[in-house]
């Protein structure tokens, strides 16, 4: 069966290059009319130009595609909205939505400012938030809604020099986990894909040798599932040179204590066995996790 998006609107954010331009041209190909957005600054986040998002607009008009290009920041409300409202003005909906945009400013923690780190929330967090938010009641009153966040490895697991875009990315999980709740019922589907390509955010953090193995291409198939009629809601998958993955966070089966015993001391004692991954669960929500920790049903 051929994924098809006929019909389809989609907004794909930092789409002027990377991964971004990737799942443009391929939700095009396929199908779909599409906004290309793309500030067109540097990695970043300064500067700014349209000619990035044009092109590959271009590209995709080229090809017989139908798209257009906007240089909206992510972290604008007010250039989101004017966004949102001209691209269902010309076309009557929004299906899709892919929170791409992004910047790094590395460092290690003690050489990180405060706004190293808010520049990097603001962009990668909050601009999800701004995006979706700017088109969520668009897609609860059509009941059809596809959003995307771009979660990372270190947003995941951590990495050495990246507090500031690993706790935007984490962030992003959350996120994703409260709107797939929330949107269920008006068939929004919301996912995560965690990426590792060769795009100009990694050029200098991977060997050549991955890099070369490592293209856009290579995360799209994940991407495409995730924002299809038929994506499954709530996942994360990790995707890159080839390989893909599906990350959860579990919960262990842990102890269930005697109020006597609630002590620091027993967590001490009995810490191996609270690690114990044997039959970790994988909570829906916050309320089931509650559920375990009060059942003493372990």
């Amino acid at each position: 069966m051929t994924l098809r998006f006929d019909d389809r609107v989609a907004i794909v954010t930092g789409a002027g290059g990377g991964l971004g331009r990737a799942y443009a041209l391929d939700l095009a190909s396929r199908g779909a009319k599409v906004v290309v957005n793309d500030l067109g600054g540097a990695r970043d986040g300064s500067g700014s130009s349209l000619s990035a998002a044009q092109s590959v607009v271009d590209e995709i008009i080229a090809a017989g595609g139908e798209a257009m290009a906007n240089g909206a920041s992510v972290t604008d409300e007010a250039a989101v909205a004017k966004m949102v409202a001209f691209v269902k003005e010309r076309w009557g909906r929004i299906d899709i939505l892919i929170n791409n945009a992004g910047i790094l400013r590395d460092k290690t923690f003690v050489k990180m400012t405060h706004d190293d780190f808010r520049q990097v929330v603001d962009v990668h967090l909050m601009g999800s938030v701004i995006c979706t938010k700017a088109v969520w009641e668009i897609m609860r009153q059509q009941a059809y809604g596809r959003v995307l966040m771009t979660t990372s490895s270190t947003g995941l697991y951590g990495n050495f020099g990246q507090a500031n875009y690993g706790a935007a990315k984490m962030g992003l999980v959350g996120l994703m986990k409260t709107l797939s709740i929330e949107g269920a019922k008006y068939n929004i589907k919301v996912n995560t894909i965690a990426p590792l390509a060769a795009t100009r955010m990694t050029e200098d953090l991977m060997p050549p040798e991955l890099l070369s193995r490592m293209g856009p291409e290579t995360v799209v198939p994940a991407a495409v599932f995730l924002v299809s009629d038929d994506a499954p809601s709530n996942a994360c998958i990790n995707a890159g040179g080839g390989g893909f993955e599906r990350s959860y966070v579990t919960l262990t089966q842990g102890i269930h204590v005697a109020p006597e015993d609630m002590t620091a001391e027993t967590i001490a004692a009995r810490f191996e066995e609270i690690s114990d991954r044997t039959g970790e669960l994988v909570p829906d929500t916050g309320g089931a996790q509650g559920a375990v920790a009060l059942s003493g049903a372990k």
